[in-house]
């Protein structure tokens, strides 16, 4: 009788596993249709900002006259600030995609019409449901960075040298960075109110972009003992300096230490992401 009991539960719980495989799956192809019929404005979004800040720091100014005296980041790179603001922008891209890929939708889904409400009927638990937002949003973080790629290595007028070191550690570094920043988005989607949202980009965002060595290398912060050491708190500081290490030969961080931070930021928004999930829909 035993192992009939012990067999029925193994039974079960396969069965359980599959169905949520499923439900799981059903999500994210839900996810994916609406992202294919919102592809050009998804584009749009990605490629806006990085577009204008290489066009006017790395085409524009490189062809005036004293252009590189007039762009003070451009003498502190040493004349390679194209290279230095390719992995930046890429990271740029990442965290940008990820928190809009979940942060906004969640402002609508907790809105007056508890759109969540038909996504947590699925059979699924609910912190399945928040995890898949963190999974789609790092599908189309690392888009992003594809996308945002090319025009950081093409559109500057000064040559960039970039190259792939370790595939790997480039990948792991993409999958990490893209999964931090659905986590982030998921934390400040389920933080703020829905009326608040906006808010957030200019109080949070933009802050952690520009302290978030995506336009110069941690270790150029070295005169600034103190800085140099706040910005090991923000998460962006490591996705850029992974990227960073990864396709250029720019000064940067050890690896390791980048993996093992973005790991520890990745269990950590995670976590707190999550909860505040399943806080707002139970509530």
């Amino acid at each position: 009788m035993a192992s009939s009991a012990v067999v029925a539960a193994g039974v079960t719980a396969q069965g359980n596993t599959g169905m949520y495989a499923r439900a799981f799956a059903g999500l994210f192809l839900r996810d994916l249709y609406v992202l294919r019929r919102e592809i050009f404005p998804f584009a749009i979004r990605v490629c806006m900002n990085p577009l204008l800040f290489l066009f006017v720091f790395t085409y524009i100014m490189p062809h005036m006259s004293g252009g590189a005296k007039m762009n003070p980041t451009t003498a502190m790179a040493g004349g390679n600030f194209s290279t230095v603001l390719l992995p930046g922008l890429m990271a740029v891209a990442i965290m940008f995609s990820g928190i809009a890929a979940v942060a906004l939708p969640l402002a609508q889904e907790f809105g007056i019409t508890r759109e969540i409400d038909d996504r947590v009927m699925c059979p699924l638990p609910v912190w399945a449901v928040a995890a898949e937002k963190i999974v789609f949003s790092a599908m189309q973080s690392i888009i992003a960075a594809g996308i945002v790629f090319p025009l950081a290595y093409y559109v500057p007028a000064t040559p960039v040298q970039a190259h792939v070191g370790s595939w790997l550690f480039l990948a792991t570094v993409l999958v990490l960075a893209s999964l931090v920043a659905g986590a982030l988005g998921l934390t400040i989607g389920t933080s703020v109110k829905p009326q608040q949202i906006g808010l957030i980009f200019g109080v949070v965002v933009m802050p952690i972009t520009f302290l978030g060595c995506v336009y110069y290398p941690w270790a150029n912060l070295g005169p600034i003992k103190w800085l140099q050491i706040g910005v090991m708190f923000n998460p962006i500081v490591y996705m850029s300096e992974g990227l960073r290490a990864a396709v250029t030969d720019s000064p940067h961080m050890s690896e390791w230490l980048i993996l093992g931070m973005l790991c520890f930021f990745l269990v950590l928004l995670t976590r707190l992401g999550i909860r505040g999930f399943y806080r707002r829909v139970i509530g």
